[in-house]
């Protein structure tokens, strides 16, 4: 076995930026959730007071990602790659390619795997339980859950997935999960392979919904310009 070799500093800052700004965001959530029941206007001022300033922070940290994955080609590229897929946006980009710097070399497994969306079986003899996921990296299965949702509406083929799936019977988390892999099955086992087209965007509007069917022979991802 050969030791993994070391994180750049690059990505150690990108990980603590990352760290920081997942806490700026609960602290958000709890202002805001408690902002709609305070009844003090003292308190009521000091918690909107303490809002614009976590917004601000949050918005600074984003400005420091992504003037760091821009400083990097090869970074910036997969962002760029990243970014044209439908569903992913740069914040959640920025995550993966945070949480997955690996991407591009990684198979479909592997790739699912360090997710944590591999499911697991529970069976022993003739007991058989229900299987789950778990392990892999967390804070990539949580940037994976809302590109998810987004292509639960509006990819057609995820679309269809996820409605046969819950004719079917299956809960609506597992079904989220299934698009979940089935978005790194697709996207970020090779997002970054060799073989991989590139299609300006007046192409991809042209193409339309056939652009996520065209998967045999070539990867095909849009790239923006």
């Amino acid at each position: 076995m050969e030791p993994d070799a070391p994180i750049s500093e690059k990505l150690h800052d990108l990980i603590d930026l990352q760290v920081a700004r997942t806490s700026f965001v609960k602290e958000r959530t709890r202002l805001r959730n408690r902002g709609h029941v305070q009844t003090n206007a003292v308190l009521k001022r000091q918690t909107k007071a303490r809002l614009t300033l976590v917004e601000r922070q949050i918005a600074e940290l984003d400005k420091e990602i992504a003037k760091l994955i821009a400083e990097g080609d090869a970074m910036a590229r997969k962002r760029e790659i990243l970014c044209s897929i439908p569903g992913l946006g740069p914040i959640a980009s920025a995550l993966i390619l945070t949480f997955l710097p690996e991407i591009g070399t990684l198979d479909r497994k592997q790739a699912g795997s360090l997710a944590g969306l591999v499911p697991y079986s529970r069976e022993s003899g003739q007991w058989k339980g229900k299987s789950f996921i778990s392990g892999g990296r967390k804070p990539l299965r949580d940037a994976l859950y809302m590109p998810a949702l987004v292509a639960m509406r509006f990819n057609p083929d995820l679309k269809a997935k996820y409605t046969a799936l819950r004719e079917a019977g299956k809960p609506g988390k597992v079904a989220i999960v299934v698009l979940m892999r089935a978005q790194c099955d697709l996207d970020f086992g090779d997002v970054c392979s060799p073989n991989t087209v590139r299609f300006f965007v007046s192409d991809c509007r042209r193409i339309g919904p056939d652009l996520m069917r065209r998967r045999r022979g070539r990867k095909i991802i849009t790239v923006r310009t």
